[in-house]
């Protein structure tokens, strides 16, 4: 068996044009179109670039882009204040704050200021806390991570930050990683990645209620959402982790894999039961000396040898990552038409 290749560009581009289309749809209706800020608190290099990614994916569907620069040296109070002026500002539907933050401000404190209404990056606390309860449905669903290649220089840089949040369990944990695959430097949000996994299942025909599911890492930022929103989508679900006793016969059970473990090729294709879906959320960087910047990146998967299995897989770069940008933007949508139909 040769497994389907999920095509991720392919489905975020039918997914824009989806967005763009609702777009114009709501500036015929309403007079306005959605708008999407992105609070960035210093001059990192690949904040920049992130701005710029952002900025060219709104314009292609017609999405307002808003963009606040701090310094380095702001103040959490001013920080706080410029969030709630974007929370009361009526074009801003969507609010993003850049992490990490510089160490004198408590990151925490600053995202719990975001509006619930506003909070595309579905990370608030009450947010969730909806996704975690039966009957509960979060205003938004976090959306995640990775998939082009990147400059060296700036992934040198980034991975210093990296490797501070590294074990099994978490180095997906930190929102840098995102820019490291998404748009050729590192840094910014591991956002958008779990409903881009489940969207990416939906869109090639592959049904998940009754199936048996297996997350392969517990982060707060990929394996704990990723979880939960399966089993809202009525999966059994199992999550491995770095202390789970044979790992490999729990994973080979599972119809569904999910793997977001941030371990290069830690699953192999014996791991894999014929016919099973792969999402491979995770975006390694390998040794390469025959590659000009001197690695590549691989998933947590072994693609080749899951690929013979497997019935569909994600391919890395190209598989998640291409979602992650693009389900932000059906976030911002979604927040617009919530906020325009209420005032209307």
């Amino acid at each position: 068996m040769v497994a389907t290749v999920i095509d991720g560009k392919a489905v975020a581009q039918a997914i824009r044009s989806e967005i763009s289309d609702e777009v114009r749809l709501l500036s015929q209706k309403y007079g306005k179109v959605p708008g999407l800020a992105v609070v960035i608190v210093g001059n990192r290099k690949d904040s920049q670039s992130y701005v710029s990614m952002k900025r060219k994916a709104c314009a292609e569907v017609g999405i307002k882009s808003f963009d606040v620069d701090l310094p380095e040296q702001v103040s959490e109070a001013d920080l706080v204040k410029q969030v709630h002026e974007l929370n009361a500002n009526p074009d801003v539907h969507g609010i993003l704050v850049q992490l990490p933050l510089p160490k004198h401000i408590n990151e925490e404190k600053v995202l719990t200021e975001i509006s619930l209404e506003k909070d595309v990056d579905g990370f608030h606390p009450l947010n969730i806390g909806k996704l975690a309860m039966k009957g509960r449905e979060p205003l938004f669903l976090p959306c995640t991570p990775k998939a082009n290649p990147l400059d060296s220089e700036n992934f040198c840089n980034g991975l210093d930050y990296v490797k501070k949040c590294v074990d099994f369990d978490q180095l997906l944990v930190t929102k840098s990683l995102l820019k490291l695959c998404e748009a050729a430097s590192v840094g910014i949000y591991f956002t958008t990645c779990m409903q881009g996994c489940l969207e990416l299942l939906h869109r090639n025909g592959v049904s998940i209620k009754g199936k048996k599911a297996v997350v392969v890492g517990r982060s707060n930022i990929v394996g704990l959402p990723v979880s939960m929103l399966l089993l809202k989508a009525d999966a059994t679900v199992t999550i491995v982790h770095s202390h789970t006793s044979d790992a490999e016969r729990i994973i080979r059970e599972a119809d569904i894999v999910i793997a977001a473990a941030g371990q290069p090729k830690m699953i192999k294709g014996s791991w894999i039961k014929p016919g099973a879906a792969v999402i491979d959320v995770g975006t390694n960087a390998v040794d390469d000396p025959s590659k000009k910047s001197g690695y590549r990146l691989v998933g947590d998967v072994d693609f080749e040898e899951a690929s013979q299995v497997a019935g569909w897989i994600t391919p890395v770069p190209g598989g998640v990552g291409p979602m992650t940008v693009t389900m932000l933007l059906k976030n911002t949508l979604e927040g617009a038409k919530r906020i325009l139909e209420q005032r209307s």
